[in-house]
């Protein structure tokens, strides 16, 4: 009798390749969209732990036994949907509409050139670094647009200050790339990866830790997370520049936040910490269980669709999806003064120091580039 894993296997590798994309496609929206409601959810059960209390604990899921608080991002979603989307009589309509889109698109759409896996990816192009790049910059014009389109001082203010910020953070981000670049040899994620195979120790995060460093703290500024959260005060503009959006207006910036969250903490697992490769590389033999996904019955068309490793991967970004929340729970906001005085004079120095010291490495054939 032919093993379930082995019979889907063999049905799975004889459909075309673009069955193939497609369903990686899908698969891999259904598990974004699920995982930036839950970010929501764990990041108010997270907070609450931390602060001694208890956080959501009422809404079950579908009414099932035992399942408290689990339904909260489901019952979230309703109370969004059922909200009026009211729209300002003086404000610019089409833009007004199209901003949110703008916002949440790309972090969805930069997906296509991340690696799960070995050899998985949507679109596997030598340019993935470049089409990053580009991706994430776009995001800032949704920002603009909302700001302006609304047709409101509140909104406007906040746009500009949160414009202005992400540029600042995002030459800081294109800085440290650089060096990921020099250390690699590559723009492409997957031999990004591949370069930082072996023990932790070939980690991108060991030799070029002050970069890691400011990437991180760049993506945390990007996200408008605390203590970088000037697109929004309390005193002077309100909530910025959303603050006349309602119902899923609003939503789809609130969602855009956590997907930029959990795209961030993908990347940075990516060129930092070894993607999917295992921190137990190179101290287990090749054919260790801790090296694939423990699926019973299913594990080889498991790991036909997510490949080996994805569950390290997963574990990386959900560490540092918690120390985005660990920060929000901790830091209080930073002045805007100081925000900006960070990016320009502290973290672009920083990089642009340890790019001239990778050069003297790769000279010297040290470390990483050593032959």
């Amino acid at each position: 009798m032919t093993a379930p894993g082995s019979w889907l296997s063999a049905h799975w590798l004889a459909l075309p390749g673009f069955v193939h994309s497609t369903v990686f496609i899908l698969a891999l929206s259904i598990v974004l969209i699920l995982s930036v409601a839950y970010l929501t959810l764990w990041e108010r059960k997270l907070i609450g732990w931390m602060q001694m209390r208890r956080g959501p604990n009422r809404v079950r899921l579908f009414g099932i036994p035992h399942t408290e608080y689990i339904g909260q991002p489901f019952a979230d979603v309703v109370k969004l949907l059922i909200k009026e989307i009211i729209t300002p009589a003086r404000s610019n309509r089409v833009l007004f509409r199209l901003a949110p889109a703008i916002t949440l698109i790309p972090a969805f759409a930069a997906w296509a050139v991340i690696p799960i896996a070995p050899g998985f990816a949507i679109a596997d192009v030598n340019a993935g670094l470049i089409y990053l790049l580009a991706l994430t910059s776009v995001g800032v014009y949704g920002v603009i647009l909302a700001g302006w389109a609304s047709n409101s001082k509140y909104a406007f203010l906040g746009a500009m200050r949160s414009a202005a910020q992400i540029v600042a953070y995002e030459i800081a981000m294109g800085f440290a790339l650089v060096g990921v670049l020099m250390a690699a040899g590559s723009l492409n994620l997957g031999v990004i990866v591949e370069h930082q195979r072996g023990a932790p120790f070939h980690w991108n995060m060991v030799w070029l830790f002050p970069l890691f460093m400011v990437y991180f703290i760049s993506g945390v500024a990007e996200t408008n997370r605390a203590p970088f959260d000037v697109a929004e005060g309390e005193s002077e503009i309100v909530a910025g520049f959303h603050v006349e959006y309602s119902g899923m207006g609003f939503a789809l910036f609130f969602l855009a936040e956590y997907a930029n969250m959990i795209l961030i903490a993908a990347l940075t697992a990516i060129f930092f910490l070894g993607g999917w490769l295992s921190p137990l590389d190179g101290y287990l033999s090749a054919d260790s269980a801790l090296r694939h996904l423990p699926v019973p019955y299913l594990g080889k068309a498991v790991g036909l669709v997510l490949g080996d490793g994805t569950h390290w991967l997963a574990l990386k970004i959900f560490a540092l999806l918690c120390v985005f929340l660990w920060l929000r729970a901790t830091f209080p906001r930073y002045r805007y003064d100081q925000i900006m005085r960070l990016g320009w004079k502290v973290l672009i120095p920083i990089t642009i120091v340890w790019i001239a010291v990778e050069g003297v490495l790769a000279w010297f054939h040290v470390g990483p580039w050593r032959a």
